[in-house]
């Protein structure tokens, strides 16, 4: 059993030795290299979240200016729409205030025309009246000679 120790022994030495030495120079690097890839890798996942969040955030601001500029125009739109309903308003209204007033112009010159026309029949009627009594009694005459009218 001895000499079977005595050859476990350096074969025993030879694989510590070669454990210390992975250890050293494979294992100790290779952990580093594998932390840093993590943490780099971890680094880049939050810079890359603080992105998204950053760029969620002008996302929601610039929807925001955008929304406060569609309602400015709006408002401008209303403002401008009401002020030229208004300005409709009162033109039709100053249309309607000429229009009456050349309406009741023109009424009163036709009552003064008719009225003119009026007298004018009036102050005619008893000629015509005259004229047609005439022709009324020369239409009931025998017929015969005419007498001549002195005028």
């Amino acid at each position: 059993m001895r000499e079977l120790f005595f050859q476990v022994v350096p074969i025993v030495l030879i694989l510590l030795v070669f454990y210390a030495v992975l250890r050293v120079l494979f294992f100790k690097p290779l952990l580093r290299v594998i932390a840093e890839r993590e943490a780099r890798t971890i680094g880049a996942q939050k810079a890359a979240e603080a992105a998204q969040k950053a760029a969620t955030e002008k996302l929601k601001q610039y929807q925001a200016a955008l929304k406060q500029a569609r309602t400015e125009i709006y408002v401008e739109q209303e403002t401008a729409r009401k002020k030229a309903l208004d300005e409709r308003a009162a033109l039709l209204k100053e249309a309607r205030t000429k229009t009456a007033g050349i309406v009741s112009a023109e009424r009163e010159r036709i009552a003064r025309e008719v009225l003119a026309a009026q007298r004018e029949i009036e102050s005619g009627i008893t000629q015509v009246a005259a004229l047609v009594a005439r022709r009324v009694l020369q239409s009931m005459r025998p017929p015969g000679p005419a007498p001549r009218e002195s005028r």
